[in-house]
């Protein structure tokens, strides 16, 4: 069987992203802090529970990566057979857009990005975060 012929295509350059400006990421890290210790952790963190069969939410934090801001959440492992006794997982995704605006991301069971909304204030995110369902950790 003959192997398929290669042949050049046009890939344009992707556009740089935006440069987060320092006094967003301070106003965007200190809105969403504020919205981990008073809706986030009193809403989903748990006691353990009786049965150690199950992973648990110990934590959830805020953290900046490049021009994206994540909201995470620290599992915990009791299980006998668990690999590991703490694992973290990223469930939200404010991604830098430029003059102020972010885009909002959710992840999905398949470890993927999906993109729902785009052009949103840091308010508005954070409203989104606490009020779409999507967006539990």
């Amino acid at each position: 069987m003959k192997r398929g012929q290669k042949a050049w295509t046009f890939r344009p350059q992707k556009s740089p992203k935006p440069k987060v400006p320092e006094n967003v990421k301070v106003e965007v890290e200190t809105k969403a802090n504020e919205l981990v210790e008073s809706f986030l952790k009193p809403e989903y963190i748990e006691p353990p529970p009786e049965d150690t069969r199950f992973n648990y939410v110990v934590d959830i934090y805020t953290k900046w990566y490049r021009s994206s801001f994540y909201f995470c959440a620290k599992y915990a492992c009791p299980g006998p057979n668990a690999i590991s006794p703490f694992f973290e997982t990223k469930f939200a995704r404010m991604e830098y857009a430029g003059d102020g605006f972010f885009n909002l991301s959710y992840m999905r069971h398949t470890k993927k990005w999906f993109e729902i909304f785009k052009g949103l204030s840091v308010d508005e995110c954070l409203e989104t975060i606490r009020d779409f369902p999507h967006f539990m950790p």
